[in-house]
């Protein structure tokens, strides 16, 4: 059984838009999927759809033997499911330790333990624990997200955009440190701009046009396919 299996799901953001016209996305346990496609083929809606941050007018959306489909967030994320969105993804005026605890708060008992080893994981937000989080770089705030993200200890991370406004060294880090947690057993979901830095540490690729599934297939197969390279990576993604 996938981790995840999203079967024709259409959503928008009214109920005359549809930005999703039947997608199809599965994931199964222990992978990083890809998912790439013009501006506005609704991959960032998507993801919010797995999160619950928007309900399918039609289709399922399937978390193991669960169906999520409309299911509220704060739910979805205590079955296992961490959403890092693009943007305003951290509390600026808080320290970067008061980051973790509110990411910590489906349990938290138990966040003083997650909070010290993601501190192993991520040296450099442990030497600005203290600091607000405004104070960071970029790729430091990309990796605090990530680190609330996981502080629920999920079995599915749902990145929007991580490496979006990133200077390549920083990118090229970032891409890092998520490969590393999906080495710790971590599945992911990725909407990333840098297609072909994102199909590199993916295991499977998906490409969306217009709302609807176009590509899919081995990751590999998909940055070395000449069609896929001009169509979708030869420009801005």
């Amino acid at each position: 059984m996938s981790l995840l299996a999203c079967e024709g799901v259409v959503a928008g953001y009214s109920a005359a838009d549809e930005v999703l016209k039947g997608v199809d996305l599965t994931i199964e346990r222990g992978e990083i999927v890809s998912i790439i496609g013009p501006n506005g083929a609704g991959k960032s809606t998507l993801l919010k759809v797995v999160a619950g941050i928007l309900t399918p007018s039609r289709g399922s959306v399937r978390l193991g033997d669960r169906a999520i489909q409309g299911r509220p967030p704060r739910e979805i994320s205590a079955l296992g499911v961490a959403f890092v969105p693009q943007e305003q993804n951290i509390f600026p005026t808080m320290s970067v330790r008061e980051n973790l605890e509110i990411g910590g708060y489906v349990d938290p008992s138990g966040a003083r333990r997650r909070i010290d080893a993601i501190f192993a994981r991520f040296p450099a937000l442990a030497e600005k624990r203290r600091h607000a989080a405004r104070t960071l770089s970029g790729g430091q705030r990309q990796m605090l997200a990530m680190a609330m993200a996981l502080m629920v200890e999920p079995t599915l991370l749902l990145l929007d955009e991580p490496s979006a406004g990133l200077a390549p060294q920083a990118a090229e880090r970032l891409f890092e440190t998520i490969a590393a947690i999906n080495a710790d057993g971590v599945s992911i979901a990725m909407v990333e701009q840098n297609a072909l830095e994102a199909l590199a540490i993916a295991r499977r690729g998906y490409i969306l046009v217009d709302g609807r599934n176009s590509r899919t297939g081995p990751a590999a197969e998909l940055a070395a396919d000449a069609e896929v390279r001009r169509i979708f990576l030869g420009g801005s993604l």
